[in-house]
C-alpha cells in the first residue's frame, strides 16, 4: 500500500490536542462561547476515542475558575497544567509534557485567541512544533481580535483549520466502525 500522506496533514499517532484557558469565569466574556465550547467538546470526545493525549490549561484559576465544567467531563484523560504567562510554553509544565509525549503535531482550541492562544502557538512553533488552530474552537471577546490573531498565527506558519478538518484528517478513511461512530455522533 502506497502512503502519499501530506507532510502537513494531521496524523492521530502524532497528535496531541492543547485545550488552552476554556475557563467558567471567562466563558461569559467570549464571543460565540457556546459553540466555541460545543466544538472544543467535540474535540476531546474524538480526541479520547482516538487515543490522542490531550493537556489542559488554566489562566490563574484562582480568579478565572476551572476549565468549564461541561468540557471538562470529556477531558478525563487530560493532565492539566495551571499557568500565569499568557504563553502556556514560558510555563515548565507545558514543555515538559509535550516532551514526555513524544508528539509533534499539536492542535490547539481555546481562549482568547488574541492572548493565551496567540502566545501560545507562537512559542508552539518556535519550539518547531507542528501547529493547527481550530478556528471554528477559538474565541476571543470580540471577532476583530480573533481574526487578527488568525492572521498572524497563520503568517507565522500555523495552520488555520475546522473542527471537521481535524476530524477527517484524524480518521483518514470512512468504512470503519469507528468512522461510523463518530459520524453519526460528532460531525454536523
Amino acid at each position: 500500500m502506497f502512503d502519499y500522506r501530506s507532510a502537513d496533514a494531521l496524523n492521530r499517532l502524532e497528535s496531541v490536542l492543547l485545550v488552552i484557558d476554556i475557563q467558567e469565569r471567562l466563558r461569559p466574556a467570549i464571543a460565540h462561547a457556546d459553540s466555541i465550547v460545543a466544538n472544543s467538546e467535540k474535540l476531546a470526545q474524538v480526541s479520547h476515542l482516538l487515543e490522542i493525549p490531550a493537556l489542559i490549561t488554566e489562566q490563574y484559576p484562582q480568579g478565572l475558575g476551572h476549565t468549564a465544567a461541561s468540557l471538562k467531563e470529556h477531558l478525563t484523560h487530560a493532565k492539566v497544567i495551571e499557568k500565569i504567562h499568557f504563553s502556556a510554553m514560558r510555563e515548565e509544565h507545558l514543555p515538559l509534557a509535550l516532551e514526555e509525549l513524544k508528539r509533534n503535531q499539536v492542535v490547539v482550541c481555546g481562549t482568547e485567541t488574541h492572548v493565551c492562544v496567540l502566545q501560545t502557538v507562537l512559542d508552539l512553533l518556535e519550539a518547531e512544533y507542528t501547529v493547527y488552530v481550530v478556528a471554528d474552537a477559538v474565541g476571543s471577546r470580540n471577532d476583530g481580535d480573533k481574526a487578527l490573531a488568525l492572521q498572524r498565527m497563520q503568517a507565522a506558519g500555523a495552520h488555520v483549520v475546522s473542527y471537521e478538518m481535524v476530524v477527517f484528517e484524524w480518521l483518514e478513511r470512512a468504512g470503519t466502525d469507528t468512522f461510523r461512530h463518530i459520524s453519526k455522533h460528532f460531525i454536523v
